[in-house]
């Protein structure tokens, strides 16, 4: 047995207590504190569940650009398609082709409103396909009201008329102003080559008041023409005769 400080201590016992743990910390042999499984478990379930939101989120954003490029290309194919009608039509209105180019400034807008990646892209391509479908309702309403745009035979018949009901119209007045006599028979004999006069002024007329492309061909209706401006001379002629006979 050895004697430390006036204790006798045998070399065999085992030390315990304090002066164990100070030893044991000198040599690094100290064990770090262990967590109870449930609380590391319930930390795991909450890294999952943070990386799974996580993921979720950028799969529905992911999801989310590829629908909107997707909607963004068919809008663009629309948006020329119109463009191009739209293009065509206002030079057949004599627009000059330098109008219908965009300009600097607005190329440099509209760049910066692509920024915005695929939402903003198709934001912007839906605000131009408004105001083109409105453009296009403009020009709807501008042709319905020029006849130059009416079919043909419709836009003719203003052309035709006039001239196939002037002189019929003349032979009804002197009729009716000094009645069966010679200058009724003058009046008609004097029309009875009148529809093919006003047939004439009519094509003329037709081709001086409606201007097409150079690549197109200007409609008559030359049959339709010939009928419309033969059948009031016909009728204004056997009404003459009748009165005539009558008288």
């Amino acid at each position: 047995m050895a004697r430390v400080e006036g204790v006798e201590v045998n070399p065999n016992a085992t030390v315990t207590g304090p002066g164990r743990q100070r030893a044991a910390a000198a040599t690094g042999d100290a064990k770090p504190p262990v967590l109870e499984p449930s609380t590391a478990w319930a930390g795991y379930l909450a890294a999952a569940r943070q990386l799974d939101g996580v993921r979720r989120s950028a799969a529905a954003a992911a999801g989310e650009q590829a629908r909107s490029a997707e909607a963004a290309r068919e809008e663009l194919t629309v948006v020329r398609t119109g463009l191009a009608s739209q293009q065509d039509r206002l030079r057949e209105l004599g627009v000059p082709p330098i109008s219908l180019v965009p300009s600097p400034p607005e190329l440099t807008e509209a760049a910066r409103s692509m920024v915005g990646g695929p939402a903003a892209v198709l934001a912007a391509l839906r605000t131009a396909r408004g105001w083109a479908e409105a453009a296009d309702a403009a020009l709807a309403a501008r042709r319905r009201i020029r006849p130059g745009s009416w079919p043909a035979r419709v836009r003719n018949l203003l052309v035709y008329g006039p001239f196939a009901l002037l002189v019929p119209l003349i032979q009804v007045a002197v009729l009716a102003a000094t009645g069966a006599g010679p200058a009724t028979v003058a009046a008609l004999i004097c029309g009875l080559p009148m529809p093919a006069v006003a047939f004439v002024a009519g094509w003329i007329a037709i081709g001086r008041l409606f201007r097409v492309s150079p690549t197109e061909r200007l409609d008559r209706t030359v049959r339709f023409g010939a009928l419309v401006c033969l059948v009031p001379a016909v009728l204004a002629t056997a009404g003459l005769l009748l009165a005539l006979l009558a008288g």
